[in-house]
This record gives C-alpha cells, sequence and structure tokens, in this order.
C-alpha cells in the first residue's frame, strides 16, 4: 500500500498494530481509546469471560448505538425537510402576494 503508515493501539492492555494513511491516525487512535473504554467497562460490570467475548459485546453495543443514532438522525432529517417544505410554500404564497400587489 503507498502512503501508510503502521500505528500501535492498546486496546485492553494488549497491543495491536494497525496500517491507516497518514491522515486517519488521529481517528483510528481516539477509535482505539473508544473501544478501549467500552471493553474495560463490560468487563467490570459483567461476568463476560474471554476478549473475545469481551470485543463481540463491545461490538455489539456500538452496533446498536450508531444504528439508534442513525434512526434519530434519519428523523431529524425528515423533520426537517419538511418543515422546509412548509416554508418554502409560506414564501411561495408570500412572493405571489407581492407580486400581484405590484401588477
Amino acid at each position: 500500500m503507498a502512503n501508510v503508515e503502521t500505528v500501535t493501539v492498546n486496546i485492553l492492555d494488549k497491543d495491536y498494530q494497525v496500517s491507516c494513511k497518514p491522515d486517519e491516525v488521529n481517528a483510528l487512535k481516539e477509535s482505539a481509546q473508544y473501544l478501549d473504554s467500552r471493553m474495560r467497562e463490560i468487563k467490570s460490570t459483567s461476568s463476560v469471560l474471554g476478549l473475545d467475548r469481551i470485543a463481540v459485546m463491545a461490538a455489539l453495543n456500538i452496533a446498536n448505538d450508531l444504528l439508534s443514532e442513525n434512526k434519530k438522525t434519519a428523523s431529524v432529517v425528515s423533520t426537517q425537510a419538511d418543515n422546509i417544505q412548509s416554508l418554502n410554500g409560506k414564501l411561495d404564497i408570500a412572493l405571489g402576494k407581492l407580486r400581484a400587489g405590484i401588477s
């Protein structure tokens, strides 16, 4: 791969080397810290044993959070689209009145 950097991240006291583009290094480190935090939370608050099971539980929790946020975002976008359409209708009416008054 061209223009790739190898970064070492630590997740649950284990080092992993990951290759990424130089402009993605900070995002990778932030993601690794977030994953480490979620895995530590699961490890300390549940009876889940084994790194692989903790990783799967963390992945499921993060995926659930992502899907939930995507649904919220879609709802907000839909509501705003409706508001914009309503405002456009009001503007069309106001412009029509102005044009009628000018003629």
